[in-house]
């Protein structure tokens, strides 16, 4: 897609659709900044498996992207190492717990709520400065299908993602007059940890793949269905895309 010359940071970039879409980004050419919150190992083995493509540099970074002054932090080394960010992804999320409004620990609220929209609003409020002085900015949601689904007991999570969509619509705007696209995508079930404890959880499936025979085109969702569309937005063929939502669920 040609993305040499852009630096790209990707939160929640270590493992599942975060390690696909920065080694996606990478193989177009674009150095990649590895955000994770804990798993250092796995956030090197991505760095390690964009280096072997011999195409740009890439690096690991730690921050929890709910704590402001950690992603301010984040920001500042990730500028300093490779001069500006162009392309952010938006990626990181945890899950809720699944419980009734009436069963759902005010906290959880908080806690899931500060995750998706307020690390994305961090970051976001964080990567501009530089942004702004490049030719082209991009910046993606990972959002879910959820904010069409609505299911029930998934308050903190559908709370959490509709702030996240709300936050890119009103960027979008903001934005464009400085040549920063802002978009969404918005995967439903996928084949990561996170979609395995789901299945788990939900419907004591073991095996996500069980589900292949009953899922759109006879398989699970893959993270680099996700990452496939990700390198497109932000790739010169999508130059007069702006303010959109992407769903990535196979037409289900």
């Amino acid at each position: 897609m040609g993305l040499t010359g852009r630096v790209a940071l990707v939160s929640g970039g270590g493992r599942g659709i975060g390690r696909a879409i920065a080694i996606g980004l990478a193989s177009d050419g674009a150095s990649v900044a590895v955000n994770y919150r804990k798993d250092k190992v796995a956030a090197l083995e991505t760095v390690r498996m964009i280096e072997s493509l011999e195409l740009a540099p890439a690096k690991a970074y730690q921050a929890s992207i709910d704590d402001f002054e950690a992603d301010k932090a984040m920001v500042e080394q990730v500028v300093e190492d490779f001069g500006f960010v162009d392309i952010l992804i938006n990626n990181a999320g945890i899950a809720s717990r699944g419980n009734s409004v009436a069963d759902t620990d005010p906290a959880e609220i908080e806690r899931v709520w500060r995750t998706h929209a307020f690390g994305a609003f961090a970051l976001s409020k964080l990567v501009l400065p530089s942004m702004r002085t490049c030719a082209r900015g991009d910046i993606i949601m990972i959002s879910s299908t959820a904010t069409r689904l609505w299911g029930q007991n998934s308050s903190p999570y559908n709370i959490a993602k509709a702030g996240l969509e709300g936050l890119a619509w009103g960027l979008a705007k903001e934005e464009r007059d400085n040549g920063i696209h802002v978009n969404i995508v918005s995967p439903g079930l996928v084949d990561t940890d996170m979609g395995r404890r789901l299945v788990k959880g939900a419907m004591g499936v073991d095996d996500i793949h069980a589900l292949d025979d009953r899922s759109p085109f006879g398989r699970v969702c893959s993270p680099e269905d996700v990452s496939d569309v990700i390198r497109y937005l932000v790739s010169d063929s999508a130059a007069y895309l702006q303010g959109q939502k992407i769903e990535v669920d196979g037409g289900r």
